[in-house]
């Protein structure tokens, strides 16, 4: 069988799964791999216009995988189209040939700014899946981990691309699915990593200090910045000065002025929350307002 004849095959199933609205697609994705891996030319593309038949069911279906291998090949498929032109039939004048020699003698340069536009266009250039959604939070991931930051910066390391691809993988086997958990989970490291304030986190994850498993289930408290880690330090130590006032009776005084509501009906606690050798700390509750202050 030809190429011609498989493609028209394959082109006949995926015909009919997308005038099924929708339905029987569980074995298109098995058909695109198959397109994907024959030899298709610019003949068999323009004879069959396998490209609309695809694009039609990238339309039609809901699968995520069968979505992003449909546009993968449409893609692929538009840059053979736009690369190889026309082929020229043997009989065609001679006046095709200079311009076919020409064509044939391009500068080095030239391929090399092609090849090197052709690796940008997709992320990552070698991948273990396909799903849109995940490529696309590895993406994010690899350009937060480069948050100021040159590749030079960390020879030897693994590059920021290998990082955000072992951080996605390890946080996809937690939820098993790209749900609103999972994206939660790394927008929270997204966010951690962007963080201008927190660049250990970032170079503690470039150099391997911090697994990517370990990152993956850190928690925000764990991941903050030390200015962020010194604040809530200091709210803990208020929450349990406060909670130790609440428990204490405290002693009632009318020598003591409330600044709120102008009136004298106070109780007060003395806390020693310094060095043993300075003065307590006194805490002093208004019993009329509920306002509350200190003073040493």
């Amino acid at each position: 069988m030809t190429v011609e004849e498989e493609v028209m095959r394959l082109q006949k199933k995926l015909s009919k799964m997308t005038s099924e609205d929708g339905s029987g697609q569980e074995q298109a994705l098995d058909l695109l791999k198959e397109l994907q891996r024959l030899d298709i030319n610019l003949e068999v593309l323009t004879k069959t216009r396998i490209g609309m038949t695809v694009n039609a069911l990238r339309k039609s279906s809901t699968d995520e995988e069968v979505i992003s291998l449909s546009k993968t090949l449409i893609k692929n498929w538009k840059k053979f189209l736009s690369g190889s032109g026309t082929p020229g039939k043997e009989s065609s004048s001679s006046s095709s040939k200079p311009k076919k020699e020409k064509e044939e003698k391009k500068p080095a340069k030239e391929e090399k700014e092609r090849d090197k536009e052709q690796k940008t266009t997709s992320y990552p250039p070698n991948s273990n899946t396909t799903d849109s959604v995940r490529l696309k939070c590895r993406e994010m991931l690899s350009a937060a981990i480069s948050t100021d930051s040159k590749a030079e910066d960390f020879d030897g390391c693994a590059s920021a691309e290998e990082l955000a691809e072992e951080l996605e993988e390890a946080i996809f086997c937690e939820f098993k699915n790209t749900d609103m958990r999972y994206k939660n989970r790394v927008r929270s490291r997204i966010s951690n990593l962007k963080d201008v304030k927190n660049p250990t986190l970032r170079t503690n994850f470039r150099i391997g200090a911090i697994s990517a498993a370990r990152l993956a289930v850190m928690t925000a408290e764990e991941m903050a910045n030390d200015e962020v880690k010194l604040l809530r330090e200091k709210f803990t130590k208020e929450a349990i000065n406060d909670a130790q006032l609440a428990t204490a009776q405290g002693t009632k005084t009318e020598m003591l002025k409330c600044g709120k509501c102008k009136k004298r009906n106070c109780t007060y606690n003395q806390l020693q929350t310094r060095s043993s050798d300075e003065p307590m700390t006194t805490f002093v509750l208004c019993n009329e307002c509920g306002n509350r202050w200190k003073f040493c």
